[in-house]
């Protein structure tokens, strides 16, 4: 094989890549399509990505899109075509069945023109994989969907009203889609058996974790706290990413309560943001700050003294958050409050870059974090494990080939496809 062979693998490939997110939207599963779709368009395809319309993590349309129907955008080489869709602002089962709703109405009734060599979807959403799943059938060409969360586990598991219900009619969408796969990706093992048990071959599944999407801090950190106001003293314990029901969040405003002289920054959006201010009221070392540009994004997570991830007690195997990645970059120790049993506890141990606590305590977080501001050395320690597990595992460079490695597979007829 020639250098410009290795280069440029897929030359000429027609790819279409489905995900309801995509640019310019920056947390979340948004920036893994872009930056897949932007690599496969440098590697020599023709890539094409049918999405929806910016909207996350606030549940509200980007100001810039409110009066979308249709478009057709260029970005990074890659022709991308956005589909308006509902966006609710509060979660229900119901809302959430409608948005689903519309966005497969809309992928469905206007795909992209022309026929693809192979489709990718990330799920969620399930109408992304449900629409790759058409698309890809009706051309009789490789299907791959990458499960980033399952929705019906989710469903189930994190609270939303009407769960119950939401959660079955989500597996039968999850079966759908998965059963009619070349080759299934799952961004870690722990969701191996749920996907083995929505009907999928487990010889047809494949882990393709996900990468730091991010780049490292550069600014003095003791310069971004001034900037932001923190006090050299006051412990900051941050959490950033999406204010959500799975987060259960509330665990962090009620640390805070215990320790008036820890400061508490929840730094994102989302549709508990709201809730949790009302919440927070009357307690003066809580925090909200909006979403940081990439520009000082990891500069933020770096000056804080300890990051948090949490979940509620029940989330256990539907979910690794994508903030890690962006956690581990930063070089600043974790304190994961989430079950021990589930993916993120998985990824939090292999990183060696956290700790773990038991979720829905604000008591043992409390104590945690409390330890780790008292001893900075060995908190320093902890957090450079970080750094070393994202060049270890985590490089976008390894992401994306593990991605290079399962489309090459899925297009060489090594999967078994189910038309």
């Amino acid at each position: 094989m020639s250098d410009g062979e290795r280069h440029r693998p897929f030359e000429g490939r027609r790819l279409l890549v489905v995900s309801t997110n995509y640019a310019p939207e920056v947390t979340g599963i948004g920036p893994y399509a872009t930056q897949l779709a932007e690599h496969w368009a440098q590697s020599g395809a023709r890539v094409r990505a049918l999405t929806g319309l910016p909207h996350y993590p606030s549940w509200q349309l980007d100001e810039a899109y409110r009066s979308v129907w249709r478009t057709v955008e260029v970005r990074g080489g890659v022709g991308v075509h956005r589909r308006r869709h509902y966006v609710p602002s509060r979660q229900s089962a119901l809302r959430r069945a409608a948005f689903e709703a519309s966005v497969l109405a809309t992928g469905l009734l206007a795909p992209p023109p022309g026929r693809p060599d192979a489709v990718v979807a990330q799920m969620p959403s399930l109408a992304g994989g449900v629409i790759g799943a058409r698309i890809a059938r009706r051309h009789r060409v490789p299907y791959i969907p990458v499960v980033q969360d399952l929705m019906g586990a989710a469903a189930a598991q994190s609270g939303i009203r009407g769960g119950d219900r939401a959660a079955a009619l989500a597996a039968a969408a999850e079966r759908y889609a998965l059963s009619r796969a070349t080759l299934v990706g799952v961004i870690h093992e722990s969701f191996v058996p749920r996907v083995t048990a929505l009907g999928v071959d487990p010889g047809r599944i494949r882990t393709v974790p996900n990468w730091t999407h991010v780049q490292g801090p550069t600014a003095d950190r003791a310069a971004t706290r001034a900037r932001l106001g923190w006090d050299p003293a006051t412990p900051v314990l941050l959490h950033s990413g999406n204010m959500g029901l799975k987060q259960g969040l509330e665990v962090l405003v009620d640390t805070a309560r215990l320790a008036p002289d820890l400061r508490v920054v929840l730094m994102g959006d989302g549709n508990q943001r709201d809730a949790l201010r009302a919440r927070a009221e009357g307690l003066p070392n809580v925090d909200f700050l909006e979403p940081a540009g990439a520009g000082e994004f990891t500069d933020i997570l770096a000056a804080a003294d300890v990051l948090a991830v949490t979940q509620r007690a029940s989330v256990l195997d539907m979910s690794v958050p994508s903030k890690l990645t962006s956690y581990f970059v930063s070089g600043r120790p974790v304190v994961a409050s989430v079950a021990d049993e589930g993916g993120t506890a998985d990824e939090v141990r292999r990183s060696g870059a956290g700790v773990l606590v038991a979720p829905e305590d604000p008591a043992a977080l409390l104590e945690t974090v409390r330890k780790l501001a008292a001893d900075p050395v060995a908190a320093g320690e902890l957090g450079a494990g970080g750094p070393a597990y994202v060049a270890r595992r985590l490089s976008r460079e390894a992401g994306l080939a593990r991605f290079d490695d399962l489309l090459t597979e899925a297009l060489d007829g090594r999967g078994s496809a189910r038309r």
